[in-house]
């Protein structure tokens, strides 16, 4: 009976151990499902037999999805903060920040404003301790209280939108600015002048974050052409608006007098003296300037008080999406467009365009004489230099498409008439119909990526496109994609690929191939998508 009781408890133990293993097998083979697909865990490199079509076999040959060289690390704070992307884009691409500052700077009138938030005691107080750290005279007077008061009830929610977008700018402004003995403070300037937008442009034609006329932007270096307006490069604007405000300290010898020459020119400046007989304070030759200078410093200080004093007020310093040090710049070694490097990298385009706002056309020219970069993602820039002789073996074979004529390059696609509504921009657009944003400055000449509400553009959509039943089809019946045909193979996305990636690995096959085989009219992809792909 004693050795019946052992080889029991023996027998318990040995199928203990047992279901232990296999619980350790089952958990490496989740683990392992995770990295690949079902279809390349079981018949890695076979061929496995398809009975279930018309009761007949089938063959498919299973194609091992491969680790994309140029695949882009997709974090997951990122993915959190996607929903964001649409409201974050239209504010950077939106013109109402600057078209709105403006026209606070030109319309001011000093006039009391009731403000009870804020004593005119305390004004005073924080006006004394922020004159006592600055070289600008920030002295309190009624007409500066009446700005500041005026802006804080009245534009609450445009100073809030300005204080995010600054986390941004700020930090590349104050190691500029650092470089040439200029008070940190100057980066407040920029509000004034261009709301923090580089591509800003004003009714007179000065242009960029510091605006630049054309005649002095050059005079300090800033290179404008065809393809490139150097005026909206951040860093380079930021040193020669550097440079020019040090000439004018140098002339003035007071940064009062010095911002106001900045933005009239130092004349006007030098006859405001001469007619106030012989005053050199701002404040006293101010009834003598310009009606938009006369506005400018007041202005530049009341921003300087709220931005200083932003918490006190109620207003949020958020982090930005990523910061200035997290991107990084790689000289080009040939043209390539925006359009082209978001494909292969899959960095939104719209993101591209904001690091890269110098170039007018979102195409990158390539001059040899001329240091023009791409200003990427850290994240992204490893994969881009590591495979830069296919990427521009790409764009190579992009451009020689486009060098046949427009009409026949896009007889296949139904022309349409897109009206520009609220909330718009190019990126959007682009993603609708499927078509790059160079696509459609080219086709409406447009040299920058500003839109106005009621704006005809026209598409030629790259998916078929559908009027809706109100309005009236201007075009010929839809154009059919492209049929599939011969031998085709399914090709399993993973994290990290990218349409080009995918391209790569199929020769003769385009992106737009798999765009038009599988019904996408983006670039975006989710892990586990299954591609239908014709080997040629």
């Amino acid at each position: 009976m004693r050795i019946d009781v052992m080889a029991f408890r023996f027998f318990i133990y040995i199928l203990l151990l047992n279901i232990t293993t296999c619980l350790a097998q089952v958990k490496d083979s989740i683990a392992d499902h995770q990295k690949e697909t079902v279809d390349t865990v079981l018949v890695k490199n076979l061929m496995i037999k398809d009975s279930i079509v018309d009761g007949s076999a089938h063959t498919v040959k299973v194609i091992e999805a491969e680790i994309d060289s140029l695949s882009v690390k997709n974090l997951q704070d990122l993915e959190i903060a996607a929903k964001y992307d649409d409201k974050w884009y239209k504010e950077l691409y939106s013109n109402a920040l600057f078209d709105s500052v403006y026209k606070s700077v030109t319309e001011l009138d000093y006039q009391p404003v009731a403000y009870p938030e804020l004593p005119t005691d305390t004004l005073k107080a924080r006006l004394k301790a922020l004159d006592a750290k600055t070289p600008f005279n920030v002295a309190y007077n009624p007409s500066l209280e009446s700005v500041i008061k005026s802006y804080l009830k009245n534009r609450r929610e445009l100073l809030q939108r300005l204080i995010t977008l600054s986390a941004f700018y700020f930090p590349m402004f104050e190691t500029e600015l650092d470089k040439h003995d200029i008070p940190l403070e100057i980066k407040y300037l920029a509000i004034v002048e261009s709301a923090l937008k580089p591509r800003a442009k004003s009714r007179v034609g000065a242009t960029g974050l510091w605006q630049f006329m054309f005649s002095t932007g050059r005079m300090y270096g800033l290179d404008v052409s065809s393809y490139v307006d150097e005026r909206c490069d951040p860093i380079m604007s930021t040193e020669a608006a550097a440079k020019y405000l040090s000439k004018l300290y140098e002339i003035f010898g007071d940064w009062d007098l010095a911002l106001a020459a900045y933005n009239s020119g130092p004349g006007n400046v030098t006859k405001a003296i001469r007619r106030s007989g012989g005053y050199q304070n701002y404040w006293n030759i101010r009834h003598n300037l310009p009606r938009e200078t006369a506005g400018y410093l007041p202005a530049f200080l009341a921003n300087m008080y709220i931005f200083e004093y932003a918490e006190e007020h109620g207003f949020v310093k958020s982090k930005p999406e990523f910061a200035y040090f997290e991107t990084d710049t790689v000289k080009v070694k040939q043209m390539i467009t925006l359009d082209q490097v978001s494909e292969v990298t899959g960095t939104p385009i719209e993101q591209l365009q904001f690091l890269n706002p110098s170039y007018k056309l979102d195409i990158i020219p390539f001059i040899k004489e001329e240091d023009y970069v791409l200003r990427l993602p850290v994240q992204v820039m490893g994969d881009f230099v590591n495979n830069e002789e296919k990427i521009y073996a790409f764009a190579k074979a992009e451009f020689d498409k486009r060098e046949k004529p427009l009409p026949q390059f896009f007889k296949a696609n139904d022309r349409i008439r897109y009206k520009v509504k609220s909330g718009d921009y190019l990126g959007k657009i682009s993603r609708q119909y499927g078509v790059r944003v160079s696509d459609i400055k080219q086709w409406n000449g447009l040299r920058s990526n500003n839109l106005k509400i009621g704006q005809r553009l026209t598409i030629y959509p790259r998916k078929p496109y559908v009027a809706p039943q109100t309005v009236q089809a201007t075009s010929s019946k839809p154009v059919k994609s492209k049929p599939i045909t011969g031998e085709i193979v399914t090709y399993t996305v993973k994290s990290g690929d990218t349409l080009w990636g995918i391209s790569q690995k199929f020769p003769g096959v385009s992106v737009q191939n798999i765009k038009e085989w599988n019904g996408i009219s983006g670039n975006d992809l989710k892990p586990g998508m299954k591609l239908k792909i014709a080997k040629g």
